[in-house]
């Protein structure tokens, strides 16, 4: 790895890192309240790690928030980790922040998001041991 793609592969994992930060604080202080949040950063995770892995595999990816079509591109490289269903979690990422779409999710939702952007964080972090 050159030091710029060195670079690169850190502030993905950075940003996906402050993502998990702001789930696990907000959810600690009021997971009813905050939801749709949590929801959303735990999408937001998700994405920055399935980043991070493709990048970390050289694998050139379009500008999306769309994490079933990055899961996708990362089950090509490990079908096995990446065998995982994210539920309706890429609507986080745009499509319910608007008014006309705002949904808030149930503490059941708020938790299963926020359990999936754990798991993807722990499976790229043991797969590229960065």
């Amino acid at each position: 790895m050159t030091k710029e793609h060195d670079e690169y592969l850190r502030n993905w994992l950075y940003r996906a890192e402050e993502d998990i930060s702001v789930i696990d604080s907000l959810f600690n202080t009021d997971p009813a309240f905050y939801a749709s949040t949590i929801c959303f950063h735990a999408q937001q995770a998700v994405e920055k790690f399935l980043k991070a892995f493709l990048v970390y595999h050289n694998i050139d990816f379009p500008r999306t928030h769309d994490v079933d079509f990055l899961l996708l591109e990362c089950k090509r490289i490990d079908q096995t980790d990446f065998d995982l269903d994210l539920g309706s979690l890429s609507d986080f990422g745009v499509n319910i922040r608007y008014p006309d779409d705002f949904y808030i999710p149930d503490k059941k939702e708020t938790i299963l998001y926020r359990d999936i952007a754990h798991t993807i964080k722990k499976i790229v972090s043991k797969k590229i041991n960065f």
